[in-house]
């Protein structure tokens, strides 16, 4: 007796439901300016971070774990492509107020977002808070592999403040202190609508970026400034994300991985790491990682092998089963051995930014400055401190006189003047104080030799230089 044909393609659709049940889900949140120190499972303590705390506690966290820039866009371009700065042509930050040139920059069209990748092989795309890989019609999210977005495009301080959903303008002036709920309460709707088929959301916060602001329910509650109550606020965030999850029964079928996009500004800490955001010491590099995945990922995993943000999309790559269109070279590579197990570091060297150039390589225990390492100056003012000279764009902060200034330095500023080819040894100085170049020359060879190599790749490109605010 022949089977029915409704039969057979009812069989069907119940198989393609149960092999894309079987694709996990993957939420990416990538905080904004979040140090290295500004999280209690990563030693502060004064700022409270209960869920992030119980994320690693249910996870993974590495602890040697970087950026590729010391600043927010050619790190986001690095996790949108698997590809270093370099190689992905973004190693400057777009910015509407920063002149043409930066106005216009964006992510380059042939390259290829992990958003276009997964909805491919069929995932929904969500995105939401700050892209910051072009703000021009053409290069917002929705036209690079995103299905929806809602967020402020680049950085919460550039100008103009405004929120897009998808790519219309649906608000402006800005009320930041509601930023974090309502980012939250968008990627707790993409969760919902998404749940009966596999998912990617990329959660980009804003905080803890200034101009800080956290809404009433936080501000002035963590006892820890205004910069504990936005990460207190963002903690929140990740919480709900969490809960979610479990509410929707997808926890033991997502992935979660949570970072920042380099290190800390004023307000923040590195954890007692050398500079900051911006700079080239690993305060500005080295960031928090944890992974949760239950049932796939074992609880409280601890790895101190180095990785960097690249790797994160080799290794929704992997997990997922999605596949690049070409034979492009991904510097990325899966680390979901590090999150569960013993297993060495992917990477032999490490090499960080600065702008278009190379300017450092590090391996397990050494780092080569190439190039002098640079330190963000501002210039203060009469009374010592240092004022944004731009007016304010609406309703852009909450506590505007409670904006952390130049004495709050987030990290080491001693130790050795930065000069070309210093050699630090990071196991037994990790806050970059005492160059030893001179007693370690076959290190110091070593490593150059490897950054030659990978220097050969390295593009001559123009730097781009942002118009200065003027008052």
């Amino acid at each position: 007796m022949k089977t029915p044909l409704i039969t057979l393609l009812s069989l069907l659709v119940f198989l393609i439901s149960s092999l894309a049940a079987k694709q996990p889900n993957v939420i990416i949140i990538l905080a904004d300016d979040l140090g290295y120190g500004d999280l209690g499972c990563y030693g502060h303590t004064q700022i409270k971070t209960p869920n992030l705390d119980r994320m690693a506690e249910e996870g993974a966290r590495l602890t040697q774990f970087n950026c590729p820039a010391s600043f927010c866009a050619p790190t986001r371009a690095a996790l949108m492509t698997g590809r270093y700065p370099f190689r992905c042509g973004m190693t400057a930050n777009p910015a509407p107020d920063g002149g043409p040139v930066a106005d216009a920059l964006h992510l380059p069209e042939k390259e290829v977002t992990l958003a276009q990748v997964l909805k491919s092989s069929g995932y929904a795309t969500g995105m939401v808070g700050k892209w910051h890989l072009g703000h021009k019609a053409g290069f917002l999210p929705t036209e690079r592999g995103f299905d929806e977005y809602y967020g402020i495009p680049y950085s919460n301080d550039m100008r103009p403040v405004q929120v897009l959903e998808n790519t219309q303008v649906i608000e402006y002036p800005v009320v930041q202190a509601t930023l974090t709920r309502r980012y939250t309460e968008r990627a707790l709707g993409f969760i919902e609508r998404s749940k009966d088929r596999p998912f990617f959301l990329y959660l980009a916060e804003a905080m803890p970026h200034k101009p800080l602001a956290a809404s009433e329910a936080f501000y002035k509650k963590s006892g820890a400034g205004l910069y504990g109550d936005a990460v207190a606020e963002l903690d929140w965030s990740v919480g709900q994300v969490l809960a979610k999850l479990k509410e929707l029964g997808l926890d033991e079928n997502t992935l979660v991985l949570f970072s920042s996009d380099n290190g800390a500004w004023f307000g923040g800490s590195t954890g007692g790491l050398r500079g900051m955001k911006g700079s080239q010491w690993e305060g500005g590099y080295r960031v928090p990682m944890i992974a949760r995945w239950p049932g796939k990922i074992p609880a409280g995993h601890l790895s101190d092998q180095m990785a960097i943000t690249m790797d994160l999309f080799a290794t929704v790559l992997e997990v997922t089963g999605a596949k690049m269109p070409d034979e492009r070279v991904l510097d990325g590579r899966s680390i979901m051995p590090l999150f569960t197990s013993a297993a060495k570091s992917p990477h032999e060297h490490l090499f960080g930014h600065f702008n278009s150039k190379l300017a450092n390589i590090r391996d397990a225990r050494w780092k080569l400055h190439v190039l002098p390492a640079t330190q963000l100056k501002l210039k203060p003012g009469s009374d010592g401190r240092w004022l944004d000279p731009r007016a304010p764009d609406g309703v852009t902060i909450l506590a505007p006189y409670e904006q952390y200034n130049i004495d709050a330095f987030p990290g080491l500023n001693t130790g050795d003047a930065a000069a070309k080819m210093q050699l630090f040894d990071l196991q037994n100085d990790p806050g970059e104080q005492h160059d030893v170049a001179a007693q370690h020359p076959d290190e110091v060879k070593r490593l150059m030799a490897a950054y030659e190599a990978m220097n050969k790749d390295v593009p001559v490109i123009e730097e781009v230089k942002r118009t200065p605010y003027k008052k």
